[in-house]
């Protein structure tokens, strides 16, 4: 045995207050989660569904007449 004193410390469990803090952050991370897959397969979704009600008007709906001040400025 060694001549020297043992010193001993105490580990105290984290307070009650981190324990709840950590445990909001902890849902909120998952509500996070939840709230942007729900987004993006929405959107998946709802473009799918646009997709394959298309009528035969939207084949041609960029076949407007053209502005005539695209064409440039003759001189």
């Amino acid at each position: 045995m060694s001549t020297e004193p043992e010193i001993l410390s105490v580990v105290e469990p984290p307070a009650e207050t981190e324990h709840k803090a950590l445990r909001v952050l902890g849902w909120f991370s998952v509500g996070m989660a939840v709230a942007g897959l729900g987004i993006l397969v929405g959107y998946e979704l709802r473009s799918r569904y646009k997709f394959n009600h298309r009528s035969p008007y939207d084949f041609y709906s960029n076949d407007k007449a053209q502005p005539a001040n695209e064409f440039g400025v003759g001189i």
